[in-house]
């Protein structure tokens, strides 16, 4: 009775002469189907290499790498090679895995820096517990996943090239303190949080009444109390959470070891030098988990160089910070792409500095680090060091320069991020520009509306300079008139 049910279905899907009939979908299209699928397939500027869809039936079915971008209303594949984006590996002719940089030989991609504004449901946080436990209790679970869901399905509708998973794994805590606690928490040899005094020289401008002396008290920084040891980060799993979610290359970024070694009270070592080099030896450990479970980009997050360059009281030299970076993202460039992330400020969206500061005195060391691709402001500034990133940095790295302003609710025009991409390719090639935000528009900074619209500006700014260019253009579904709720003459 079963297996005659069974071959019933079979043929009411087929239809006549083999053809599939109407699904609870419509009525399949294998005509607009095949096309969709060339569509993304051509996507020369992201570089992807997909395998063959030969089915739309195949929505919810598991043993099939087909998905819905119900958004955007556009099927792609799933990553192959056991989730690893075929973009970032290749075997050569002996069946041994390459690794390239996903960036590679790509001009003028689209990201941004990382965090991204919680939907307003999201009020669940891990307070210190691994991420795998947060994982195992429903309502955190529910929350985590619905929330990437929504960064993934936005990052899709504006068109972004790099996915970020909105650092959703953070605590969402007072002007983004926890982007510090999540590490904090978590690694062995540090104390309880507690109310410190800012060191010395650091934000020596602010006092009460003013909104950085706000996060100054609600920042509870712990000391180190013993010998810095065994972390539990779980970056990897952070990664696995959200890479199923998309075809896109998925940037996971987190906190450098620098800023780290610079805000923790010292009780135990003999020196910050000391301090740092075991949290960068720490921080390496993890960022290799990372790494191994395929994840194509790592982003570590303000190395000190730029901030303390000017201090005549830091008693870390330029060049050992160069070499505690370089520690800390020992061996990893052998297995995904490193980016290191520099900016100004963005706790409340708000500037450390009193005024607009040059990278200029930084050049040269950040030159040295051991990464791929530098990200630098550029919208706030107004492209203030245009001309020395493409002096002062070699050829071997790019520049993902910032194009959005983290700090203004003001959306930028098209245009006028076009004119600054031009600004920046009278300096550095194409090939070595990668156009992303000045910072996270996470942390108290925006609204999601706020978010979602600068960043369709971005990818809509950056298609001008393509178009021009001759460059394949990114398809934004936000901006597809067919499918505006208000009629258009």
């Amino acid at each position: 009775m079963e297996q005659g049910q069974r071959r019933a279905r079979a043929r009411r899907r087929q239809g006549v002469g083999g053809q599939r009939a109407p699904t609870r979908h419509g009525q399949f299209d294998r005509a607009r189907h095949d096309r969709l699928h060339v569509q993304i397939d051509n996507r020369q500027h992201i570089g992807e290499r997909r395998q063959p869809c030969n089915r739309l039936y195949c929505l919810g079915r598991r043993r099939h790498s087909c998905v819905l971008d119900l958004v955007g209303f556009r099927y792609f594949s799933l990553p192959q090679q056991g989730g690893r984006h075929s973009d970032a590996f290749s075997r050569d002719e002996t069946g041994a895995e390459r690794v390239f940089t996903t960036t590679k030989d790509k001009a003028l991609l689209t990201t941004t820096t990382g965090a991204l504004p919680r939907p307003s449901w999201y009020t669940e946080n891990l307070r210190g517990i691994p991420l795998s436990q947060g994982f195992s209790r429903l309502a955190y679970r529910e929350q985590h996943f619905d929330c990437l869901a929504c960064h993934v399905a936005a990052q899709h509708r504006a068109g972004i090239d790099i996915m970020v998973d909105g650092d959703t794994r953070l605590d969402d805590d007072v002007a983004g303190r926890g982007w510090v606690s999540y590490v904090t928490e978590r690694v062995t040899g540090i104390g309880e949080p507690r109310v410190e005094v800012p060191p010395a020289g650091f934000m020596a401008d602010k006092g009460p009444g003013d909104l950085m002396w706000e996060v100054i008290e609600t920042r509870m920084t712990p000391p180190v109390v013993r010998k810095i040891g065994a972390t539990s980060l779980q970056l990897d799993r952070a990664y696995k959470a959200i890479a199923p979610m998309t075809d896109k290359p998925v940037k996971i970024g987190s906190i450098s070891a620098q800023i780290l070694a610079l805000m923790l009270a010292n009780e135990h070592y003999k020196d910050r030098l000391e301090l740092l080099m075991d949290l960068s030896a720490a921080l390496n450990r993890e960022y290799h988990l990372l790494a191994d479970a395929g994840a194509p980009l790592l982003q570590v997050e303000e190395p000190a160089i730029h901030q303390v360059i000017a201090d005549p009281n830091q008693k870390i030299k330029p060049q050992q910070w160069v070499e505690a970076f370089n520690a800390e993202v020992k061996g990893l460039r052998d297995k995904c792409e490193v980016w290191c992330h520099t900016c100004w400020g963005s706790p409340a969206a708000q500037r450390v500095a009193s005024k607009d500061q040059s990278y200029k005195a930084a050049l040269p060391f950040l030159d040295q680090i051991d990464c791929d691709v530098i990200t630098v402001e550029g919208a706030f500034n107004k492209g203030l060091d245009l001309e020395h990133f493409g002096t002062m940095i070699s050829k071997n790295k790019k520049i993902a320069l910032g194009v959005i302003s983290h700090r203004t609710l003001q959306v930028e025009r098209p245009e006028e991020i076009a004119d600054l991409i031009r600004r920046a390719l009278k300096h550095i090639e194409p090939e070595r520009l990668i156009l992303t935000s000045d910072c996270g528009f996470g942390r108290q900074s925006m609204g999601r509306m706020h978010a979602f619209y600068k960043m369709v500006a971005l990818t809509r700014g950056t298609n001008i300079v393509r178009k021009e260019l001759g460059l394949p253009q990114a398809h934004i579904p936000a901006t597809d008139p067919r499918l505006s709720m208000v009629p258009l003459a």
